[in-house]
């Protein structure tokens, strides 16, 4: 239930914050460049996942496999990542307070998310904690 509910809230702000309310700045190519690396982000988690293996709620399926390659070898969330950094490019492109406050919300909500989801993984793998020691939450080398 918990695992629904914030998916449920994720997808609400990123609804909430793709519509149009702000004027488009004067720069709209820079929040699409951001936006577009936040997409060649995701592309790339999802590279490396095995058919069945992707999900969009935090449980962890059946037979599901850590994957610790590609992408995943420096970050442990990029699909996170890249839900972060294509809104970020929304929040240029349609830059108001309103829209700073729902990405902050946004940011809260995946940080959320992404504890929950370690804790299932440490749970169901008992290799999660080495691959916690190898690799950064989110920002590769940082965070």
């Amino acid at each position: 239930m918990k695992s629904k509910i914030l998916v449920g809230l994720q997808f609400f702000i990123i609804f909430l914050m793709i519509l149009p309310l702000g004027m488009p700045t004067t720069h709209p190519y820079i929040g699409i460049t951001v936006g577009v690396i936040g997409v060649i982000i995701g592309l790339l988690a999802i590279k490396e996942h095995k058919s069945g293996n992707f999900n969009v709620r935090p449980d962890i399926k059946e037979n599901c496999e850590l994957v610790t390659t590609g992408i995943y070898a420096y970050i442990r969330h990029p699909m996170y990542l890249s839900v972060l950094v294509m809104m970020f490019g929304a929040v240029i492109i349609y830059f108001t307070y309103y829209e700073l406050t729902l990405y902050i919300f946004l940011i809260i909500t995946l940080l959320i998310k992404m504890i929950y989801e370690e804790g299932l993984w440490k749970c169901h793998n008992p290799n999660y904690d080495a691959y916690i020691t190898k690799t950064k939450r989110l920002i590769p080398f940082v965070f």
